[in-house]
């Protein structure tokens, strides 16, 4: 067994990354085991099974929105009429005014 207290920071690191890297091949192996085990028993009753692999992550496309209102005060404060709407148009919109009126033809 290693002297943990005899080792350097940098050996330190050098352990705990091939630590967590074993972890997740060991991880990552068993995962594997187990889809195809399930695989193997749902095949034995005549049904098959689509497993999503967890590793995959879907891709969400956000780009940043248009704006669509401005305020009539500052031109530099803009809105795309999505989310919570900012102060300036709460104020605006509870003075009577309608948000129609800012929109950005």
């Amino acid at each position: 067994m290693t002297d943990f207290n005899k080792l350097s920071e940098a050996e330190l690191q050098a352990v705990i990354d091939n630590a967590e890297k074993a972890l997740k091949e060991r991880q990552s192996s068993k995962r594997k085991e187990v889809i195809t085990q399930i695989k193997e028993l749902a095949a034995s009753i005549g049904v098959t099974v689509d497993i999503q692999d967890g590793e995959k992550k879907s891709e969400r496309k956000t780009g940043k929105v248009a704006a669509r209102y401005r305020s009539p005060n500052d031109a530099s404060l803009t809105w795309s009429g999505r989310g919570l709407a900012p102060k300036w148009m709460q104020e605006l919109l509870a003075s009577g005014r309608n948000k129609a009126e800012f929109e950005i033809k």
